[in-house]
């Protein structure tokens, strides 16, 4: 009997949690893409898609798919996600020695625009910090201080540091992070950083084990990232900030701002645990790319 696709992909999905490590976020969208994939081939192949179907996939079919899902409006960046998607699934294909994978590779993923990096600046990092212990209750005030300073103070992503743990504080000279790919990360903490989570976690009126979350919503639960992301829009309100002054900027800040201060490349790449050195390159093209803007602005020889 023929296997089935949809088989065929779980046990993909399957080695990419156990074999890469991958998050379940990133899982859950190569899923789904997968399954957006194969739904296609089941409408454009008129069939049940088979590994036979997978066996006989032309380039063709796969541009076919990358157009129709233009059309549904995804961008470069999702089309460019789905195409890694369904390279990695005949990557597992041929692995197995179930099928070949050319077809997959001959089609090439669109260009994505240079983006870089945009921070806050030294001075609307700080105005954020201080704008966060604006709060009513004392508590939730002190958990907004040292939710952004720990951002700030540390480039851990938003995920990172909501995963830390009530036996994590009184935070110690080093955190041990679980980044990305279940990769461990040491992060030194800076003693303003651990004044403020010490100060939170003492006057956090909930309580709970160890495992428990150390950052909690105003009803006890564990604080989600959704509830960071309405902080930063907040301040963001309050402050006079761009729309780009989100949970993660606070991380491009903490690099843009190291890198801009003499701190060294490489050790900014530990920080933020980066897989690859070009990543964190791009925090040194911002400080070039406002020494230019300065120039333009300001040179007689610019205009």
């Amino acid at each position: 009997m023929a296997q089935a696709a949809d088989a065929l992909t779980q046990a993909w999905l399957a080695s990419l949690a156990h074999e890469r490590r991958m998050s379940p976020h990133t899982l859950r969208a190569y899923g789904d893409d997968a399954a957006r994939f194969v739904a296609f081939l089941a409408r454009h192949r008129g069939e049940r898609v088979t590994l036979k179907t997978l066996q006989a996939l032309r380039p063709a079919d796969i541009r076919a798919f990358i157009t129709e899902r233009r059309g549904e409006g995804l961008g470069a960046r999702g089309v460019q996600r789905a195409m890694a998607a369904v390279r990695s699934l005949f990557r597992y294909l041929e692995r197995e020695g179930l099928a070949e994978g050319a077809a997959a590779r001959a089609v090439r993923s669109p260009k994505l625009p240079r983006t870089l990096p945009r921070p806050l600046s030294e001075t609307d990092a700080a105005r954020a910090i201080e704008e966060a212990g604006e709060e009513e209750q004392p508590w939730i005030a002190a958990r907004n201080t040292a939710l952004v300073t720990l951002l700030y103070g540390t480039g851990l992503r938003i995920s990172e540091a909501l995963s830390l743990k009530r036996g994590d504080a009184p935070l110690a000279d080093t955190l041990t992070v679980l980044g990305k790919g279940s990769k461990e990360r040491s992060v030194p903490v800076l003693a303003a950083v651990r004044e403020a989570v010490d100060a939170y976690a003492a006057l956090c009126p909930f309580a709970g084990a160890k495992s428990a979350s150390l950052f909690v919503s105003r009803r006890g639960l564990p604080m989600s990232p959704r509830e960071a992301q309405a902080l930063m829009q907040r301040l963001r309100g309050r402050l006079g900030l761009p729309a780009s002054a989100t949970p993660h900027a606070l991380r491009h800040s903490f690099a843009t701002h190291l890198l801009k201060n003499g701190g060294d490349l490489r050790a900014v790449q530990e920080l933020l645990g980066h897989a690859s050195l070009s990543t964190t390159q791009k925090y040194t093209e911002v400080e070039g790319a406002r020494l230019l803007a300065v120039y333009e602005a300001a040179h007689p020889r610019a205009k």
